[in-house]
């Protein structure tokens, strides 16, 4: 099994358990799903309720979390378009310099597919939401959350050249 953790922080942020797809060399697209969580650490990981099912009060002691959110402890955090521009642009400079130490030869990959992947972002910036990992470094990579065209299906992206691979 491998569990990809961000390169700066060390956080865990997915592992192969899910379904992962590679995004124009550059992301990782891994969809996910609401799941019901008992107080006390019980999960429902069953297909999602339908229509007439949502309807129904959950159970005391039961909220719906995003099962990758859950998972690997992601925290919620917020930006507006400009401060999101200034973080990006410092964790690009970071991965950068992480690559050209380790791997100098997908540098220029990763600079040509990540600024166009960040254009698509900038240009549908209110659909994401934003997530920080564990340690909750400012410095880590802030993974995106976003909904396929259904409107329902929950996705989470991560920036290929910013984890690591780790065999467990």
């Amino acid at each position: 099994m491998l569990l990809y953790k961000d390169i700066i922080s060390n956080d865990e942020l997915i592992s192969d358990a899910y379904d992962i797809k590679l995004v124009d060399n550059v992301v990782f697209e891994v969809d996910c799903q609401n799941i019901q969580v008992k107080q006390g650490g019980d999960v429902d990981i069953g297909a999602n309720p339908s229509a007439e099912d949502a309807e129904e009060a959950l159970e005391e002691g039961v909220e719906v979390v995003n099962n990758v959110v859950y998972s690997f402890r992601l925290t919620p955090t917020s930006f507006d378009k400009k401060s999101y521009l200034t973080y990006i642009k410092g964790y690009m400079k970071s991965v950068k310099a992480k690559l050209q130490e380790t791997n100098p030869d997908a540098v220029s990959v990763f600079e040509k597919g990540a600024q166009a992947y960040i254009k698509k972002v900038v240009a549908n910036f209110k659909d994401y939401e934003f997530y920080t990992g564990e340690s909750m470094d400012p410095e880590a990579m802030i993974v995106l959350l976003n909904y396929r065209e259904d409107g329902t299906t929950p996705y989470v992206i991560f920036w290929k050249h910013g984890l690591v691979e780790e065999k467990f």
